[in-house]
């Protein structure tokens, strides 16, 4: 594809001054309205500040964006000191406008830029609104700078956490009489700092702040890409509030979820892994560092299921005829990005009694486990930690949920529910603890732009998974297993260093996959040279085919993880519509990691990928502190002139194929299942030579039967031939049963169908196209590259019939395409 870059357009900016003030924990109330097409409701924010904000004067220099030179004029709100009783009673709702739990509405069609009004958008509240000056007028205040956009700000104030009952136990002064914000703010200090054996009691603190009366309106105002606030007098974040409440609410084109139906025609929302995040979901602070725990509570029609990133499994309350709350809760300190949500008429699919119920028990470790289990103390916040619990570190399966449309009952029985157990038992033998102590999976609709997406305690896939064999679902659901370690519980500092998550995701799917399956080690090797073969082909179209500017794993060089003074920084490509089909993450990592086990030797390297986790678990990193620990700990003579530095030069800080990887490619032979599919392929050329009368009778060719990854490579070697017949299509087709093949193996029959004009099989395309959007988009191309009216027919016929749900990023490439 042609891809023009503009930084303008590309670039993601994360405006949060996390360099100030930090977001330590999120309380959400919510209200899920399909009518509408809105989520609105209430986020507190609990925030800390260190002794280094003090001496900071919150200057707005890096954040604030000036739309005219007047200066700042503000409403002045009351002053914020009240006596405090004990005798309170408190509602999340207090002072809010009433939004219908479960209401009905009309449309949001407010502005999409996320630049509104605040005068207009909430009644009865005195305007908020101003113009910031960036000059200095002798005591400017504090300004907090949250990510947000696509979002209806209504309100914002800051939280009377000393009205809660019993909360002075968090105080140093005996008995609470007038409450100044000094106190408020020690307060949530305590609060937010409580050991990690107390979770449930801060959580329960948490809620209850949540609840308090407001104390005092803030101002705010909202901007493309973040919601800016004050308070008059509060000159820096020690003494801004550290509990604040905002009243807000999503809008329909909102760019962090999704409205749609499902496969069985019901409406759904769902966060569906957005370029922008979730800050068209709530206001946040976006910047990895800025590691919070959340609870939310989610109301909804009762005939809806809520399922979210959290801890508990939850069930839902009813709180009057049609309508239930969820309640959802996360305890480890994770990015705000990782949060999801999705909301819909799920069906939970329930496995058999006995499957793999004896995998689950506890067990004792072998001795090539043995050093899963370390002693000593963890690197991260304190948090309740699973490294830290006995019982935690031998249970190879935690339990698990899987949720899909209820049209999708059959397939998920037959392929996906029997599949869970083994593969994280698999995980578990490779990596030892899992991080998380539970895990729903759900299908989601159709329109779904990828094969699938790791979140804490929740993994979306793909319905294309379900189609075919086992294969392919079984290596998808390994690869996001593995991001519960290398994604999730560690995390890049800098998000420019995708590789970290996707490629070691895809170096351990294979080894995963080849545990569950309990293949010998030589079936594993033949398995995985076969994927490397097929992840090679790839790699060089990527490269012919991509910016040089957008193949490079390390692009921001020795000023990776660097942010402005605020905490402020900009994303290179984030929202580059094109870098969400792109692989090179994947592929250049995965080919990184290979290289570095193969150097090491399995089972030194895998030795080492456990005790990296142990160190690093619920921590951020970068590239050099996963090379030098690396490096630190193989011995001398297996290091071979390997360093960070060549490494960085070699493969993380240059475009295009790494040298060593070249090398190796040319040098290696063919493994033994590549080599049966080009004699596979020998075969089909001499079928596809044959004259349509034959004068003689000939020997009938006789066709091997081949692997899910074999038949893939053979229909990408059959697609470098410059004519295939309708006869050998045809034969190809029935030989295999090509329409009933997992979807990456439709995949390449499609181009094969497309390259050939093959129109008795325009109907898989079709299919295809509206079935398997995760994939499809590449198909849209060929279609109108091919200049034959019947195929573009094809192409805008699809498009018409799926436009609508389609994801944003894969309509706008396609529209591109056709228009």
């Amino acid at each position: 594809m042609d891809i023009k870059l503009d930084p303008s357009r590309d670039d993601l900016p994360l405006m949060a001054n996390t360099s100030h003030i930090l977001v330590k924990h999120y309380v959400l109330d919510l209200d899920v309205d399909f009518e509408s097409q809105i989520i609105e409701g209430t986020i507190v924010l609990f925030f800390e500040s260190g002794d280094r904000f003090e001496k900071q004067s919150g200057s707005t220099k890096d954040t604030c964006r000036s739309e005219s030179n007047e200066a700042c004029s503000f409403r002045m709100p009351a002053p914020c000191h009240s006596p405090v009783t004990d005798t309170r009673t408190f509602s999340s709702k207090t002072g809010y406008n009433d939004f219908a739990i479960c209401g009905k509405g009309e449309k949001d069609t407010s502005g999409k830029d996320g630049n509104h009004d605040n005068q207009e958008q909430a009644s009865g509240i005195s305007s908020s609104k101003y113009r910031c000056d960036t000059g200095n007028h002798g005591s400017e205040d504090f300004l907090l700078v949250l990510d947000c956009c696509d979002l209806s700000v209504l309100k914002v104030e800051e939280v009377d956490v000393a009205a809660v009952p019993g909360i002075d136990k968090f105080t140093r002064s005996p008995k609470l009489t007038v409450v100044s914000e000094e106190l408020r703010n020690q307060i949530v200090h305590e609060l937010v700092t409580l050991p990690a054996g107390r979770w449930r009691e801060q959580l329960d603190y948490y809620a209850g702040c949540s609840q308090a009366p407001g104390c005092g309106e803030l101002l705010f105002d909202t901007d493309t890409w973040n919601l800016q606030i004050r308070k008059t007098g509060a000159q820096t974040a020690t003494d801004f509030p550290h509990a604040i409440r905002i009243w807000y609410s999503t809008k329909p084109q909102g760019r962090s979820v999704t409205w749609t139906s499902d496969q069985s025609g019901r409406p759904c929302v769902y966060t569906m892994g957005s370029p922008i995040n979730n800050r068209a979901l709530f206001p946040c602070q976006e910047p990895p560092v800025a590691m919070s725990t959340w609870q939310a509570t989610v109301r909804a029609a009762a005939s809806f299921v809520v399922l979210m990133s959290g801890e508990n499994s939850a069930k839902p309350t009813q709180l009057r005829e049609g309508c239930a709350s969820w309640h959802y809760y996360v305890t480890m300190p994770m990015p705000a990005s990782t949060f999801t949500i999705a909301v819909g008429s799920w069906t939970e699919m329930k496995p058999e009694p006995c499957l793999f119920k004896d995998l689950a028990a506890e067990r004792a470790l072998s001795p090539s486990e043995a050093d899963f289990r370390y002693v000593g103390i963890c690197g991260h916040t304190e948090y309740p930690c699973r490294f830290q619990n006995p019982s935690a570190t031998t249970q190879e399966i935690i339990p698990h949920r899987v949720f899909a449309p209820v049209c999708l009952q059959g397939a998920c029985q037959e392929t996906l529910l029997q599949l869970v157990p083994p593969c994280l038992s698999a995980a578990h033998s490779i990596l030892g603890t899992h991080p998380f102590a539970r895990l729903d999976i759900l299908i989601v609709p159709a329109n779904f732009p990828s094969l699938g997406m790791a979140s804490p305690h929740i993994i979306f896939l793909s319905q294309s998974v379900l189609t075919g064999a086992s294969h392919l679902c079984g290596t998808r659901l390994c690869h996001e297993i593995a991001h519960a370690w290398f994604g999730l519980a560690i995390g890049a500092r800098d998000w420019t260093e995708e590789w970290l998550s996707e490629g070691f995701a895809t170096h351990l799917e294979d080894v995963f996959w080849a545990e569950a399956q309990q293949l010998a080690p030589h079936e594993a090797q033949e398995q995985q040279e076969l994927k490397a073969c097929l992840r090679w082909c790839r790699l060089q179209d990527e490269v012919r085919n991509s910016p040089e500017e957008m193949q490079v794993l390390r692009p921001n060089k020795e000023k990776t993880g660097h942010v402005s003074d605020s905490g402020s920084s900009v994303i290179k490509h984030g929202l580059n519509p094109e870098k969400v089909f792109m692989q090179v993450h994947y592929l250049k990592g995965y080919f990184l990691l290979r290289f570095l086990a193969q150097r090491l030797g399995d089972d030194t390297y895998f030795a080492f990928l456990r005790k990296f986790v142990h160190t690093f678990h619920g921590q951020l990193i970068l590239s050099q502190d996963f090379l030098q620990m690396l490096l630190e700990n193989i011995p001398e003579e297996k290091r071979l002139e390997l360093s960070v530095e060549n490494i960085f030069r070699d493969w993380l800080e240059s475009s295009g194929i790494p040298q060593p990887l070249q090398r190796e490619r040319q040098a290696g032979a063919e493994c033994g299942l590549a080599r049966q599919v080009s004699a596979e392929v020998e075969k089909w050329i001499r079928v596809n030579r044959r004259p349509r009368k034959r004068k003689r009778r000939e020997a009938e060719e006789v066709f091997e039967k081949l692997l899910p990854d074999q038949l893939v490579l053979l229909l990408e070697h059959l697609l470098e031939q410059k004519t295939l017949n309708p006869r050998t299509l045809q034969s190809l087709e029935r030989t295999y049963h090509l329409p009933q093949q997992d979807a990456e193996v439709r995949h390449r029959w499609c181009e094969l169908i497309v390259k050939h004009k093959y129109t008795k099989a325009y109907k898989d395309v079709e299919r295809f196209l509206q079935e398997d959007q995760a994939m499809g988009v590449y198909l849209y191309g060929e279609l109108m590259l091919s200049e034959d009216s019947r195929q573009q027919q094809v192409a805008h016929r699809c498009f018409e019939l799926t436009k609508e749900q389609m994801e944003r990023s894969s309509a706008e490439v396609v529209a591109e395409m056709l228009f």
